[in-house]
């Protein structure tokens, strides 16, 4: 979770960098794609770049694609999951150069190859990526073929194509209708069975923690796959949706089909969490707040749940007087600035660490689950104004 935190941070800084033009540069690498070729492209936009008529804008933009060069040759492949680099002129006085790179390895195997120029960084494919961590299994099918995959955030994943013959052009030969239409009854079955299969497995294998399975598909395939009950009885159907195809397109139509039922979902969760933390603060039970009284609960292996508001910025500030050299440590909500100090002198930051990161990092460490909710509910609300934004639920007293 500390990993995903940090990424979080690191996007929300990305996004507030604003450029003079289009002096900004995103590069993608996909998963597996080859560095030279790569950095052969980035060598023919050096050089397209030399034409570009603006002064300011051509040096800064040669500058960036430089300096991402220079970076990817202390790289000897391209990584695991690929990699995404960031580049370009961040300083607020864009008559003067600080060109700075950023860079990040996505948190999953990454598929699209970018490069690009502009105001502003291009974040949309590494943010998919990070913008929920609740997986949910997808299938859509007909009587012919059924493809199910695994769905987290905004990224889908095809998981395993099935097929039936059931309803393909048959022959009866010498058997009786009856036995004929059973014949294709069990192929049906079978058929169904093998998608349930699948299916039963994904969550298995994660633990039944995945959220809920959605299912699509033109015709009544889809709903008497449902009532087949082939599926374990721990699988959860959230919904049923018409879909016009059976394939990656179909899954696409019906992740677009079922998003208020995502949001729906992801607000459920939210308002369970916190419903049963107020319950606890208010009986004095299971549940404590405040940055202090967590992190000790934490340190301690008493709290099984981290809750966070997801717009929290938190820090643990050292400051040194300028006047009686006194050193100082507060905690901060947002980014630490110079303060003055009751003796007059001027508080200056000598350090400045990340609060929230370090109960995560806690919380990692002690087997602790962490859960980031938002402002936008009336609890949630309640949540960031009464109690900073900061709580745990205990596993015991």
């Amino acid at each position: 979770m500390k990993q995903e935190y940090s990424l979080l941070r690191e996007i929300k800084r990305l996004k507030s960098i604003r450029g003079s033009g289009t002096q900004l540069v995103s590069v993608y690498i996909p998963a597996g794609y080859q560095l030279s070729e790569e950095i052969s492209r980035l060598r023919n936009e050096y050089s397209t770049s030399s034409n570009i008529k603006s002064k300011q804008t051509r040096t800064n933009v040669l500058g960036a694609i430089d300096k991402i060069l220079q970076y990817l040759k202390l790289y000897r492949e391209t990584p695991k999951n690929g990699l995404v680099v960031f580049a370009g002129n961040i300083a607020d006085d864009q008559s003067k150069s600080d060109i700075q790179l950023f860079s990040m390895e996505p948190p999953e195997p990454l598929k699209v190859n970018i490069y690009r120029c502009d105001s502003t960084f291009v974040l949309d494919p590494i943010e998919a990526m990070v913008e929920s961590k609740d997986t949910y299994v997808m299938v859509v099918l007909d009587g012919r073929e059924a493809t199910i995959a695994t769905l987290r955030g905004t990224h889908v994943q095809v998981v395993k194509k099935v097929h039936s013959n059931a309803h393909a052009k048959m022959k009866k030969g010498g058997q009786s209708a009856n036995r004929f239409k059973r014949a294709i009854e069990e192929s049906i079955e079978a058929y169904y069975g093998n998608v349930s299969d699948t299916i039963n497995d994904i969550f298995l294998q994660g633990g039944f923690k995945e959220k809920g399975l959605i299912v699509g598909g033109p015709g009544p395939a889809k709903e008497n796959f449902v009532r087949a009950k082939g599926l374990n009885y721990q699988v959860k159907v959230l919904g049923v949706y018409d879909t016009g195809y059976t394939d990656e397109t179909g899954l696409n139509e019906l992740l677009e089909k079922a998003a208020d039922l995502l949001k729906e979902q992801e607000a459920a969760q939210e308002r369970q969490i916190l419903e049963k933390f107020m319950r606890e603060v208010a009986s004095g039970g299971l549940a404590i707040y405040g940055y202090d009284k967590t992190k000790a609960a934490l340190e301690k292996k008493q709290a099984g749940t981290l809750i966070l508001n997801n717009e929290l910025e938190l820090y643990k500030v050292t400051y040194r007087c300028s006047s009686c050299g006194q050193t100082i440590e507060r905690m901060e909500v947002g980014e630490a600035r110079q303060a003055k100090h009751e003796d007059g002198g001027t508080l200056t930051v000598v350090d400045a660490k990340d609060a929230i990161e370090e109960l995560i990092e806690l919380a990692d460490q002690n087997g602790a689950e962490t859960v980031f909710v938002s402002s936008e509910s009336s609890l949630g609300k309640e949540f960031i104004m009464g109690f900073k934004g900061v709580g745990a639920l205990l596993r015991y007293k």
